[in-house]
């Protein structure tokens, strides 16, 4: 049978140095799609197994209109994850994704191996927040992506960040569904309060933040990072809501670092 959701899986399984390593999955954001990782498949694909999923809604993945949560995502992973066989691997997530990588910790932890949460925040939707997703769901509804996309660009990757880069982050919120979008906004102001489950992680952690991002601020990270029991905290200065792509090579930097510490540790 198929799988539900579209991905990338790269690096050749057959290699021995590949599969010695812990594989990576990536999870990414909204309104992204498993594009935003491209620096990432590159660059960690030549000695360890990666998987990047388009999630429900977003990329090649089929739409689900309505609302779809964060375990519904989750479950989806573990899903794909099951079918490909992949026992353990190191959990990486960025923005909504982070919150889905935490959903998944607490539904699967047993299988993460190393969790990399990126530009996102665990705490519960106030109620002003609720309203405000609700709203925004209506209107991608009533009027597509491009306005907000518009709106939100330079909040997303920072106002100095390269052309293409920006060029990029655009059209993968032009091109997201907005059923498929409106249905994740629904969802994830439903989640719940993943503080507590970060202080019951066992595995190490790495926490990453851009510097100017506003989403998700430097304080976000530091409280994340206080309550992780074996985590390290790296800021990127020079990018916002997404360092991955605006600081590629830093961030690549960073996360082979942990990835290696993870290796030696399995």
């Amino acid at each position: 049978m198929s799988p539900f959701l579209a991905y990338e899986d790269k690096g050749d399984k057959r290699d021995t140095d590949v599969s010695s390593r812990v594989p990576l999955v990536l999870v990414h954001g909204h309104p992204f799609d498993r594009t935003m990782w491209a620096p990432q498949l590159t660059a960690f694909s030549t000695d360890r197994r990666v998987i990047a999923p388009d999630l429900r809604g977003y990329g090649s993945s089929p739409v689900t209109p309505g609302t779809v949560p964060l375990a519904r995502h989750a479950q989806d992973i573990e899903e794909l994850l099951d079918f490909l066989g992949v026992d353990s691997f190191v959990l990486a997530g960025l923005s909504m994704g982070g919150q889905i990588a935490m959903e998944c910790y607490d539904r699967f932890g047993d299988r993460v191996r190393g969790l990399v949460l990126a530009d996102t925040f665990p705490d519960p939707e106030t109620p002003e927040g609720r309203r405000g997703r609700r709203a925004m769901a209506d209107r991608l509804l009533a009027e597509g992506m491009r306005g907000y996309a518009d709106e939100v660009l330079e909040k997303m990757a920072a106002p100095y960040a390269d052309p293409e880069v920006k060029a990029h982050v655009h059209r993968m919120m032009t091109a997201t569904a907005p059923e498929g979008a409106a249905a994740s906004l629904r969802g994830r102001a439903e989640r719940p309060d993943y503080r507590p489950l970060l202080t019951r992680v066992t595995v190490p952690a790495l926490v990453v933040v851009g510097a100017d991002d506003t989403y998700t601020p430097v304080a976000d990270a530091e409280a994340m990072h206080a309550a992780l029991p074996d985590s390290v905290l790296h800021v990127v200065a020079g990018a916002a809501h997404m360092p991955n792509l605006e600081r590629a090579e830093e961030f690549n930097e960073v996360l082979g670092k942990f990835l290696t510490e993870v290796d030696s540790r399995s």
